[in-house]
């Protein structure tokens, strides 16, 4: 999708990320998550090495399987390429997020179990958007229909508005509700 530019300007960097969900055979689920970084001119960092343009500089990888309640049952981690020797001690906290769910608080948890030099920033973005993943993947099959409470989407973002017109027209009952704070939690 082309945006307009209001310059000229040289193009230097490219992050692709790609989010995968899978239903497996045994019920659980897979989502799946990749992180590319690569130049587009030649780039070195001073004592660790040097990179071609396309090269990939950040090369990594994870998969979550998680169960209906969005638990994770277990996590992998592929660092493929990396620009600094310690970057793969980063895997192994890793699995602190086992036994977490993938719903209110995953951010929470994720900084609580692999925030700062417990693990890595990379792989940190991957994971905090791996819920929205699941959502989409796991969402026509695991979502139960409640019909006296709404989604758990409506209200997080400007087309899932309790008071515009998607919601006036898919949720009906729950246009133009005031949902309720949750009440705060005990410390």
């Amino acid at each position: 999708m082309p945006l307009s530019s209001p310059a000229p300007r040289t193009h230097l960097h490219d992050r692709r990320t790609v989010f995968r969900g899978y239903r497996r055979a045994d019920g659980l689920w897979d989502i799946e998550a990749e992180l590319h970084d690569s130049k587009t001119v030649p780039f070195t960092i001073a004592g660790e090495g040097d990179w071609a343009a396309g090269e990939p500089i950040h090369g990594m990888a994870i998969r979550l399987t998680v169960d209906d309640d969005t638990v994770v049952h277990a996590i992998e981690v592929a660092m493929d390429h990396v620009p600094h020797d310690p970057c793969p001690k980063a895997m192994a906290p890793m699995q602190r997020m086992v036994g977490c769910q993938l719903a209110r608080g995953w951010r929470r948890s994720i900084e609580q179990h692999l925030g700062g030099i417990e693990g890595c920033a990379h792989l940190r973005e991957l994971l905090f958007n791996m819920a929205t993943a699941a959502f989409q993947t796991m969402v026509q099959s695991v979502v139960p229909i409640d019909p006296e409470h709404p989604p758990p989407h409506l209200g997080k973002c400007v087309t899932w508005d309790f008071n515009g017109p998607v919601v006036a027209r898919r949720y009906p009952r729950f246009y133009r509700l005031q949902p309720q704070p949750a009440p705060p939690r005990d410390k």
